[in-house]
């Protein structure tokens, strides 16, 4: 029951607009079949990607908030999120993981398959969008995906400024020119330029990436406890823009409606009130040297496969 609070509030306040705000989602048929693919498991599995798209940001925003003006897109974070009778579980995958990435149609329209390689998991979206980043996550983990998320910087700034911005507690003081982040250590609430520095920036880490997922994860459960608030979704100030600015730069999957993101958010907001855990995959070698002379992440084979046959089997994580 708690996972419909959020359409059971848009009822509320009429049929109408939770038709209208349905309608604000953009779907794509990223859940495609192919052979192999492994067989749905118990509970339900999210992919959410935080990707670097620039779309819906004009110049001067693009300056503001230290993005760059790089074309296309690719990920800059993502995570599986578990729901299920076994407990619910956050799963950040980095985005340098050196895993096989399936052969594709190339993206440029010319019908030439671009062959099976290995290399960093944030290639599968940068070269073949959500389909194949979708298929690569399935493929290494055996994890069956049921719904895509996805969302660009300017639909994640206008989600936090939407619903009046995010109560964060900063352990200690952050400041990073590269992402253009100023904080001062203790319980603040942050604006949706500060929150996406606050996800971005990974320097003053020792961990870097690995740091910067934690980071994220604690934003995102505090974002999903914010959003999905009775408080917000019944007040048409923050409700409505939150739609319009939020919702409508979503992409998601063609079967995933507003009923299941309701229940994406009351999951994600039980993990971080103590429902549930956020965890990464298993490393093995943060820092493993490529062939090609990169560096990139490997993941550990064994604790990292009893991790996902626990989300696929819906029994506790170890």
């Amino acid at each position: 029951m708690a996972a419909l609070a959020v359409v059971t509030a848009l009822l509320v306040t009429g049929v109408g607009t939770y038709f209208w705000a349905d309608s604000k989602l953009n779907h794509e048929n990223v859940l495609a079949s192919y052979q192999g693919r492994p067989a749905a498991g118990k509970g339900t599995n999210w992919l959410i990607v935080g990707s670097d798209s620039r779309d819906g940001l004009t110049d001067g925003q693009k300056d503001s908030l230290h993005t760059g003006s790089d074309s296309g897109k690719r990920s800059d974070s993502m995570m599986i999120l578990h729901i299920g009778d076994g407990g619910n579980t956050l799963m950040s995958i980095p985005r340098d993981s050196w895993v096989p990435i399936p052969a594709h149609l190339n993206t440029d329209g010319s019908g030439r398959t671009v062959p099976a390689t290995t290399s960093k998991i944030n290639a599968a979206f940068n070269n073949g969008g959500g389909r194949l980043l979708v298929e690569t996550v399935e493929t290494n983990t055996g994890i069956h995906i049921d719904h895509y998320a996805e969302i660009g910087f300017a639909g994640f700034v206008g989600i936090v400024d939407s619903v009046g911005g995010v109560d964060m507690c900063i352990d200690q003081a952050i400041s990073d020119k590269d992402s253009g982040l100023n904080l001062k250590a203790g319980c603040q609430t942050l604006n949706g330029a500060q929150s996406l520095a606050f996800v971005r920036q990974r320097h003053q880490m020792a961990d870097q990436d690995l740091g910067r997922m934690r980071n994220q994860q604690k934003f995102l459960g505090a974002l999903a406890k914010q959003a999905a608030s009775p408080a917000t979704v019944l007040n048409p100030f923050t409700f409505y823009p939150l739609v319009s600015s939020g919702l409508g730069t979503l992409i998601v999957d063609d079967d995933a409606g507003l009923t299941d993101l309701g229940s994406l958010f009351m999951a994600m907001k039980s993990v971080t009130g103590g429902g549930g855990k956020s965890i990464t995959v298993p490393i093995g070698n943060a820092d493993y040297h490529t062939s090609t002379g990169e560096s990139a992440v490997k993941w550990d084979p064994v604790k990292s496969k009893q991790v996902f046959d626990a989300i696929k089997n819906d029994t506790a994580v170890p």
